[in-house]
């Protein structure tokens, strides 16, 4: 027999998901599960539209990361119009996503995880969160908030708004930039620098003090998937080859056409949660799990190509093993950081390259393939859009595979590693806050988009449910 501790809601992430701690009769943990409890159903109720608008329809799977699903769409009609976005296009596509990156990250580190991490796990929970850190840390939180607002408004300088911006098509993209928006872009990069380095300094300075953490929250071998440059490798955002490394730095796919994905990934599903589990296919479901996102980029990569960010991906590679790959799912944290750093460099050289204003931005095309694929590498990972069409044009049939699901074995890996660490001996005591907070925490770091992964709304609630060995429930706590 067993018992159960659930937490629902589970709080600061994006979606509605819960947590079950499962104890055995000495009151240790035995199992822990990670429960995504909304369904949307994007891929089914797409059918029937026309391709031209399935770029505007699925920026809406998100409010975070819309540009994500803007760019991965638009290039999926790409592949079925098969026509050449021409080179102006594509490096506004790379602006955008590189604003989104910027704005996504921001708003994961400063304002979901720094409450953990500046004021504590535990600390008292009505003080944990923005409004806490903004009474303790004003200036840091400050900071936050116009670092996101940056990315913020790289979006909306080449999109006319923040949130869902109806602006890459197939073929390219509506509007050029302006010379008046490349400025406005250009004036803001001190600033958004500045910031950055702060916080890289800190969470430095973090992973020294908190080891424990650093050893315990999701530390395990996976495999780590994601897209890298056609040219040596480096990390990439938008474009590229599909590569997979293993946990001791072996590659096992590389120079992967992204667009036959389905060669490789599969897609499993668990009775107990609306998340699907992707998975290595060579290697089966579960032993086939890998991670995607910022730590995966920088583990697949063979360096950055700025100077900035390459600095700091040495720091961060000495965290690792003898190959510098970094296992630990904390340093996520760490590697979110870099990524804004790279971000604002490639955005610098970006807005130096004569062809940024040019006014050739869309090549214009129609139905030549009845399939196309379009990948692009979202804030938390790979993704990919899939459409099947008529020759009208008409999507018959959709699969969306988010980068938040790719990470759905390790999330729940690391709850069951964090709650097997910090909970002991629980058979009738209530569990400390603290502690379940830092279950909550492990799936923070991976800084989880539920709305995008399983296709419900609102905001994201959270439960965690503690059972004895028993069956009875011993603990609740939502949010």
């Amino acid at each position: 027999m067993t018992t159960r501790v659930v937490i629902d809601p589970v709080t600061r992430i994006e979606g509605h998901a819960k947590i079950s701690i499962f104890l055995d009769e000495a009151g240790e943990v035995s199992d822990a599960l990670f429960h995504v409890t909304e369904f949307r159903g994007f891929e089914k109720f797409c059918e029937g539209r026309p391709l031209g608008e399935m770029a505007g329809i699925t920026a809406r799977v998100c409010g975070i990361c819309p540009v994500s699903h803007l760019l991965a769409s638009a290039k999926a009609g790409d592949d079925i119009f098969a026509v050449q976005v021409p080179p102006a296009a594509e490096k506004l596509r790379r602006l955008m996503n590189l604003g989104q990156i910027t704005q996504s990250h921001a708003l994961s580190f400063f304002h979901l995880s720094a409450p953990d991490l500046l004021l504590g796990y535990d600390s008292d929970p009505a003080q944990r969160n923005v409004f806490g850190l903004i009474a303790q840390q004003p200036e840091l939180a400050r900071r936050g908030i116009r670092l996101r607002q940056f990315g913020q408004e790289v979006i909306e300088l080449l999109g006319g708004r923040k949130i869902h911006p109806a602006w890459a098509v197939p073929g390219g993209v509506r509007e050029p930039l302006t010379p008046e928006n490349r400025e406005r872009i250009r004036s803001r990069l001190p600033e958004a620098f500045e910031t950055v380095e702060i916080a890289l300094d800190f969470i430095r300075d973090y992973i020294r003090t908190h080891r424990e953490e650093v050893e315990h929250f999701g530390n395990f071998p996976t495999l780590f998937a994601g897209l890298v440059s056609k040219d040596g490798g480096k990390w990439e955002h938008h474009d590229g080859w599909l590569r997979v490394v293993d946990s001791e730095g072996n590659v096992l796919v590389d120079q992967f056409d992204p667009r036959r994905y389905y060669e490789i990934v599969g897609e499993a599903v668990e009775s107990w949660s609306y998340l699907k589990s992707p998975y290595y296919k060579p290697l089966g479901y579960p032993e086939g799990a890998y991670r995607v996102g910022p730590l995966a980029r920088l583990n697949i990569c063979e360096s950055i190509g700025t100077p900035k960010a390459d600095a700091e991906l040495e720091r961060f590679r000495s965290y690792g093993n003898a190959r510098g790959i970094v296992t630990s799912s904390f340093m996520y944290h760490y590697a979110r950081l870099i990524e804004i750093l790279a971000a604002l460099e490639h955005m610098q050289r970006l807005l130096d390259d004569p062809d940024i204003l040019s006014p050739r931005v869309r090549a214009q095309g129609s139905i030549n393939r009845l399939e196309g694929v379009g990948v692009s590498e979202a804030p938390r990972g790979t993704l990919y859009h899939h459409y099947q069409v008529d020759e009208n044009g008409l999507i018959k049939k959709v699969n969306l595979i988010i980068a938040t699901g790719q990470n759905n074995i390790a999330m729940n890996r690391t709850v069951k590693q964090i709650a097997k660490h910090w909970i002991h001996g629980a058979r009738e005591a209530k569990i400390p806050e603290g502690l379940l907070n830092r279950v909550e925490a492990g799936i923070r770091a991976f800084d989880p988009c539920l709305s995008c992964s399983t296709h419900a709304f609102g905001q994201m609630p959270l439960q965690v449910t503690l059972f004895a060995a028993d069956g009875r429930v011993l603990d609740v706590r939502s949010r």
